[in-house]
């Protein structure tokens, strides 16, 4: 549950970030009467991303055995490379949000073109946290679902804090821990992944050799809370990609993930000037 709270309020805050600048600069044009308009282009986005969650789950309900861990499998690995783009797209264009929403804005003429503008900044946060859930989802749908609905919940109450308030909120920052806190989870999501298409080659007689061997073994019982499905084992399962038994295979890949993705990160918020970073970024009440 912790990993998909983290993903759906990293996601939703973006999403809310987004239409909160829209929002703002058509009232800072003079232009509040389609901010009305920009509602229902979030609402249309939010309806789109409902109907694809649904579609995928159903259609994940009618796989066999062996197809399921080949979906799991594949789903897990475009996660994270989505992810892992979305993390770096951020990285690089996040201090320049503004500047961007404000252009498609300026551009957009009638309440058509600013319905249209909302809901393509929503729908591509809504599509993105359905693609990283879906493995989650196939594993532990309650969790999911709950997960998501928090990570929602905490969102919409942060980001209505910060405007009720007329906080400065820095988002270089935050972006920069919950980048990190997002790479660690992709890398148990790659392993996992991995661990899927095992399975898989398994079942198909596929040989694999030395990878699908086991790496380690821990030797915990499934009824241990420190197992990774235990209660305690599966907070480090999400964060961390934790499991009591590992193939070399899932174990490599893993681990040669976050060798690249975290010193990448690193390095790139690193020469991002802070004072232009935290001024760009800021989240102000708008009068």
């Amino acid at each position: 549950m912790i990993g998909q709270l983290v993903i759906t309020f990293r996601e939703a805050l973006e999403a809310l970030l987004l239409v909160t600048i829209l929002i703002a600069y058509l009232k800072k044009t003079g232009r509040e009467q389609f901010v009305k308009s920009a509602i229902y282009g979030v609402l249309a986005a939010l309806v789109v991303g409902a109907v694809i969650a649904a579609s995928v789950m159903v259609i994940y309900g009618g796989l066999g055995e062996g197809n399921k861990e080949l979906f799991e499998g594949v789903a897990s690995l475009l996660a994270v490379a989505v992810l892992t783009y979305m993390v770096y797209w951020m990285a690089i264009k996040g201090r320049e949000i503004r500047k961007d929403v404000e252009k498609r804005v300026e551009s957009s003429r009638g309440s058509l073109a600013i319905a249209a503008a909302s809901f393509v900044f929503v729908v591509r946060e809504v599509i993105e946290t359905i693609l990283f859930l879906i493995p989650f989802a196939a594993r532990d749908a309650v969790g999911t679902a709950v997960g998501a609905v928090s990570g929602v919940i905490m969102a919409l109450v942060l980001s209505y804090g910060i405007s009720a308030a007329g906080m400065s909120f820095d988002l270089r920052r935050f972006f920069y821990y919950s980048s990190i806190l997002l790479i660690l989870i992709a890398g148990g999501l790659a392993g996992y992944g991995v661990h899927e298409l095992i399975e898989y080659a398994e079942e198909k007689d596929i040989e694999l050799g030395w990878l699908a061997s086991p790496a380690y073994d821990l030797g915990i019982d499934k009824s241990s809370p420190f197992h990774h499905k235990g209660i305690v084992g599966s907070i480090f399962a999400v964060l961390f990609g934790y499991t009591v038994k590992a193939e070399w295979l899932r174990l490599i890949v893993h681990a040669l993930y976050l060798a690249i993705a975290i010193p990448t990160i690193m390095r790139i918020y690193s020469g991002i000037p802070e004072s232009k970073s935290v001024r760009d970024t800021q989240v102000k009440r708008t009068a």
